[in-house]
């Protein structure tokens, strides 16, 4: 079967990925490509998951750091040393859970118009990118009102759960009318604004808003 072509950051990865275990004899954690690269582990994570998916990397196991698998093009894997401490674990299409942790995508909230947030839920099984002592869920973005923060129509955000958030923070906002929408929060004289990230629409002005959670990551599929 023919494999899918990768995108150039696909490919430099998977450079990246082949040197790394001819030089240390084990596979780099997930933390050590995104600091090579200079990007979050959440981006690295969308980047390893379509590696894995066009079939040029596979996991060896479930919740552990390194058992990423370099696959060659007869099908066997490498990237671990038999025995090397560590070995036994870094990848499949999705990273695994660890301790249970398990999200729902709880529906869509908008990121143009505002629309119902609540529809029918689906599963999103993640590795070790959330934070242990925080409660996080997640939301299909639709729209693009927010594309000049890097947070496109059909990302996945990853927001912490909270009624509170700080000028500036990009916010889960219920408007007045119980209509959701995901915008920068600024609390100024008398009013709040939340304003999206995109120069051709204006800010949303209220009285008082709720709020529901606050942004701390975003998944996206290249």
């Amino acid at each position: 079967m023919t494999q899918a072509p990768l995108t150039r950051r696909q490919k430099e990865i998977l450079d990246f990925f082949r040197d790394y275990c001819d030089r240390e004899g084990i596979s780099p954690t997930l933390e050590e490509i995104a600091e090579h690269f200079g990007v979050n582990k959440v981006t690295v994570f969308g980047h390893v998951a379509e590696l894995e998916r066009k079939g040029v990397l596979r996991r060896r196991a479930r919740g552990v750091s390194r058992g990423l698998q370099l696959v060659d093009p007869g099908g066997t894997s490498a990237g671990s040393r038999p025995g090397a401490p560590g070995s036994a674990g870094v990848g499949s299409a999705l990273p695994a859970v660890s301790a249970g942790r398990t999200l729902q995508i709880l529906g869509s909230i908008a990121a143009g118009a505002p629309i119902e947030t609540i529809e029918a839920p689906e599963e999103l099984n993640l590795a070790d990118i959330l934070p242990p002592d925080r409660e996080v869920y997640a939301l299909r973005v639709s729209g693009n009102s927010m594309i000049d923060d890097a947070i496109a129509d059909g990302d996945i955000v990853l927001v912490e759960r909270r009624e509170q958030a700080h000028n500036g923070e990009t916010v889960v906002a219920v408007l007045p009318e119980g209509e959701a929408t995901l915008k920068r929060f600024y609390r100024e004289k008398g009013r709040i604004r939340l304003q999206p990230a995109n120069s051709e629409l204006d800010p949303l002005y209220c009285d008082d808003v709720r709020i529901r959670g606050v942004v701390i990551g975003v998944l996206r599929r290249f």
